[in-house]
């Protein structure tokens, strides 16, 4: 479902004499339907790099990264707007949202914009925010003025609202207490079980060792010449 072959990638620092920097070189890796894989390594190794260049937010210098069928290195802004509506959800560590949106409403709006009824997308969202204890009070207000941990868990309902293919997951669990923790964790299960592609970043050794089929260490791309 996600493969990546031969990938690299390079920054140019135009404010210091457009010095270039390799950060990736030959990176290869593939995630099955159904298998959920942990990306390792020591900060600044790689890692939220790989996930960027995958969410196609980041242009890789060569190399593939198909995913669903789609090579996002070479594709066009429509095809990887339409993979990120249909295919490949991501949850980042930060929630960004359009200001004064009700909270359902930004859990719903992925569902919404697959063409759902909005009574069933509202309803689905609102079984994920019940789910995730967000109190229903809160529901009908921006979530731009919650907490952080509040603010995570609207992103993971919101990642989770439609059943993607395939989902890209930074540090999931990051700042959970252990009852939300529980509930991410068994989301990632059931998305494993209904056949979802999931490559993931997880500093949280034990919720790595539980969801993780197996882990890359991001360090084995680095460049031969940084090595």
């Amino acid at each position: 479902m996600i493969e990546i072959r031969n990938l690299s990638k390079s920054f140019t620092l135009h404010n210091q004499g457009s010095a270039v920097i390799p950060v990736m070189q030959d990176a290869a890796l593939h995630v099955a339907a159904g298998e959920c894989v942990g990306l390792i390594g020591a900060s600044g190794a790689g890692k939220s790099t790989l996930m960027r260049m995958v969410w196609g937010n980041y242009l890789a210098a060569s190399g593939v990264i198909r995913v669903g069928g789609l090579d996002v290195a070479s594709a066009e802004p429509r095809q990887i707007i339409r993979l990120r509506r249909d295919t490949l959800g991501y949850v980042s560590q930060f929630l960004r949202v359009v200001p004064r949106v009700p909270t359902r409403e930004v859990v719903a709006e992925p569902l919404l914009n697959l063409g759902v009824p909005p009574d069933q997308a509202r309803d689905r969202a609102a079984s994920l925010l019940a789910r995730l204890n967000i109190p229903e009070r809160l529901w009908s207000l921006s979530p731009t003025t919650f907490s952080g941990g509040e603010q995570q868990r609207v992103n993971i309902a919101r990642g989770f609202a439609h059943g993607y293919p395939a989902l890209l997951l930074d540090e999931p669990t990051a700042s959970l207490d252990a009852t939300n923790r529980e509930v991410v964790l068994a989301l990632i299960e059931e998305a494993k079980a209904r056949g979802a592609a999931i490559l993931g970043i997880f500093h949280d050794e034990a919720a790595r060792a539980r969801v993780c089929d197996r882990v890359v260490d991001v360090r084995d791309f680095t460049p031969k010449a940084a090595a």
